[in-house]
């Protein structure tokens, strides 16, 4: 079950979602708007190995924007800090955003229960667009679970900034085939 912008505004109230700052001005009908942060992620390596760290630039947005090309792909951070421990967070692209061709989550856009902080945005364009620092880009939902909650604990906790993958701690790649 999905909240409505206004329940997402009583449950921040209530202290069961963060989101910080809030605006309430941004909940919609059933989501709240999120804006992109000043830093992103690029990484530096031509070939990602997923068995070990990968080599990275921590950037900054210049307020005039930063262009990214068709097929370019960086990370990027929520301006917010995100979570709950009561609902399970989902973002995705404001449709304004998607109709610019720019993929905000590739694929995981699921937020574990029990996460706080500032989630990892995963930018690829499609076309040439320019983003900018505080520019609405996404919306977050927030769904009521079904059974025992677990809290997520893992590597991502506490993020301050966007994260580069660290799948390298979560698997042991073997070298047998």
């Amino acid at each position: 079950m999905i909240l409505t912008g206004d329940e997402v505004e009583r449950q921040v109230d209530r202290g069961r979602i963060v989101l910080s700052p809030f605006d309430p001005a941004r909940c919609t009908t059933n989501s709240y708007d999120l804006a992109l942060g000043r830093r992103v992620l690029v990484y530096t390596e031509e070939v990602l190995d997923p068995r070990r760290p990968a080599a990275h630039e921590l950037r900054e947005i210049p307020d005039e924007g930063l262009d990214l090309a068709p097929g370019e792909f960086v990370l990027a951070e929520t301006a917010e800090t995100i979570g709950s421990n009561h609902y399970v967070p989902m973002i995705h692209a404001k449709s304004g955003t998607a109709r610019m061709g720019l993929f905000v989550h590739v694929t995981a856009d699921l937020i574990d229960i029990g996460f706080v902080g500032h989630s990892t945005l995963q930018l690829y364009a499609t076309l040439p667009v320019r983003v900018f620092p505080g520019m609405l880009i996404a919306q977050v939902t927030f769904w009521q679970p079904v059974g025992a909650i677990r809290l997520y604990e893992g590597k991502y906790q506490l993020a301050d900034g966007p994260q580069p993958s660290r799948t390298y701690l979560d698997h042991q790649v073997s070298s047998h085939a």
